[in-house]
Order: C-alpha cells, then sequence, then structure tokens
C-alpha cells in the first residue's frame, strides 16, 4: 500500500510538472509572438508618420476628430498606461499637466522621436514582464480583464488610431505605405 501511495503522488507531481512546464512555454511564446507583432507596428507606424507632410499634421476628417499628430501621441499615451500604469503598477500620468505624450508644440521630428522611445519603453516592459501574471485579472473601463487580454487591446487600440491616420493620409491625396503584415 505504500508504494502505490508514493506511486501516485509521484505520478501527480510529474503531471503537474509536466502541465506547468507546458502552460509556461504557452505563455511565453505569446510574449514572443506579441514583441514581434508590437516591433513590426512601430515600424509601419513611424513609416506612416515619415510619410504624412508636417504641415498636415493638423488635419482632422471632422472638428470633433482627432487630428493626425493627436492621433500619433494618442498611441504612444495608449501604450504607456497600458504598460507601465495599467499592468506595471505605476501611477499614470496626468492629462493636464504632463505634455511629454502630447502633441503640445512639438515638431513632426519631436513627435516620432517620442513614439519611438515609447515602443522601445512599451517592449522593454513587455519583455521582462513575469509572464506568470498574464493570468492576473484587473478593471479595465468596468470589465473584468486579464493582463493578456490588457495588451490584445493594446494592439487592437494601435491599429485602431494608426487605421484612422492612413484614412487622413488618403483625405490628404496621399498614399500610405505599403501595408506590411503581421502587426
Amino acid at each position: 500500500m505504500k508504494n502505490i501511495k508514493h506511486i501516485l503522488i509521484l505520478t501527480s507531481v510529474l503531471l503537474t510538472s509536466l502541465f506547468s512546464s507546458s502552460l509556461f512555454s504557452q505563455e511565453n511564446e505569446f510574449i514572443k509572438e506579441y514583441l514581434e507583432r508590437l516591433e513590426n507596428s512601430k515600424k509601419y507606424l513611424i513609416l506612416v508618420a515619415e510619410t504624412m507632410p508636417e504641415d498636415k499634421y493638423d488635419f482632422k476628417a471632422t472638428p470633433e476628430s482627432m487630428s493626425f499628430a493627436e492621433n500619433l501621441m494618442h498611441i504612444g499615451w495608449a501604450m504607456d498606461w497600458h504598460s507601465e500604469s495599467l499592468m506595471g503598477g505605476r501611477k499614470s500620468r496626468d492629462w493636464n499637466t504632463d505634455t511629454e505624450l502630447k502633441v503640445d508644440n512639438k515638431s513632426k521630428k519631436e513627435m516620432i522621436d517620442t513614439i519611438h522611445k515609447t515602443f522601445d519603453k512599451t517592449i522593454e516592459f513587455i519583455s521582462n514582464f513575469d509572464i506568470h501574471k498574464l493570468k492576473d485579472r484587473l478593471d479595465y473601463f468596468g470589465s473584468d480583464r486579464t493582463k493578456r487580454q490588457v495588451l490584445l487591446l493594446l494592439a487592437d487600440h494601435i491599429t485602431h488610431h494608426r487605421g484612422q491616420m492612413l484614412v487622413y493620409m488618403r483625405l490628404n491625396g496621399l498614399k500610405p505605405p505599403r501595408y506590411v503584415l503581421y502587426q
């Protein structure tokens, strides 16, 4: 009877270990794939921002819309908030006083440099993120979401605002850069 008990315990430990290892591998693969997507998104967004002439950065499709520049900087603000504040626990920037990730009086070059740095900081944050916390839950505008879901929502958010920027280019008679897959 004692041997059977030992065999059951050993089998349980072995199965738990295999299952945990498989989950760890899946979470690690998710981060690896997410980072690849984010790197490609960075390259494409910067190409879009570089292609739009600086004198069109104030263009809005409608009076209540964000301008091209505001969409660009809003992407930076969202990356910072989703990663550093929401997932990382850092106090959120004060929208009324913090101008680092706002258009403010920035030139086209300054905005692109800021977006470049913000992507790099977000990529570094996610590269160092404890994958065991991807299942942690938090309040996302009244919805209960995992941190994995928050990363997916961030990717959607970047795509959403970049899509608006592409439309703004078309409305100004410009041909957007060719779409790059997997971003």
